[in-house]
């Protein structure tokens, strides 16, 4: 685990309560396309969010991550097993798994190494699915606050890797015949404290925090105040989810 690059264990509680779920019809389709329903590994769970949607379509998940304090935190489900791992090395047998999925995360990777292990826990035309989402929209003149914060504010403490999640993971090697892929969205009712706990599950924000001494959120919600109007008021929240599929 000596390559793990860990920017979410001291958020774990926040990332447990304020991550976006995923939408039903992307688990839906990752069974419809996986050659049988019997085994799926969802690599770096986290929480376990991708985990619990593909436990609806799969008779057992086996969901990993490296990080222990992730794990903890993760919500139990009769097919889920969850295991502290690196991508890596999933502790899987070989030629075992229908489908690989890797949830906002593959940018983290070791990628020629976590490629070999996917190939080796692959049953033949097993399916990997690779996805994340981008930046969410609100309405223009919240979305344009956010963005200055996102920008300038956080600009200067994105991990490098972060540039991969902008680029919908097009520049990322995929050593798969790749399928087309449909789209798909992410959506939420939140008010604003809701959405400042979404915002403290951000690597740049540990970062800057680390970096300075001073949280950079408190000043960020008195600037959403401002376009927010009550607090207490939910609004919609989307996210455009990428997605790549390919097959062994």
């Amino acid at each position: 685990m000596s390559g793990f690059k860990d920017h979410f264990s001291g958020a774990a509680r926040e990332y447990a309560a304020h991550r976006p779920r995923y939408p039903e019809a992307l688990f839906a389709e990752l069974a419809r396309l996986a050659p049988a329903r019997q085994r799926a590994w969802d690599c770096a769970t986290g929480s376990g969010q991708a985990a619990l949607g593909l436990a609806a379509h799969f008779q057992q998940v086996t969901a990993t991550d490296a990080s222990a304090q992730q794990i903890a935190r993760a919500l139990p489900h009769p097919r889920v097993t969850y295991r502290v791992a690196p991508a890596e090395a999933s502790g899987l047998p070989a030629a075992s798994v229908d489908l690989v999925a890797v949830a906002q995360a593959a940018h983290w990777f070791d990628l020629p190494r976590f490629y070999a292990e996917a190939n080796r826990v692959l049953r033949p035309g097993g399916l990997v699915a690779l996805w994340g989402y981008e930046r969410l929209a609100v309405a223009p003149e919240v979305d344009a606050v956010i963005e200055t914060f996102y920008a300038d504010a956080l600009g200067p403490y994105w991990p490098p890797e972060r540039r991969h999640v902008e680029t919908a993971y097009r520049e990322l090697p995929f050593p798969y015949a790749e399928l087309a892929a449909p789209a798909f969205g992410l959506a939420a009712e939140w008010d604003l404290d809701a959405l400042m706990g979404y915002f403290a599950t951000w690597s740049a924000v540990r970062r800057c925090r680390e970096a300075t001494g001073q949280d950079p959120l408190p000043r960020m919600r008195e600037r959403l105040l401002a376009v927010w109007g009550s607090p207490g008021t939910a609004k919609t929240l989307k996210w455009p989810l990428f997605l790549r599929l390919g097959r062994r």
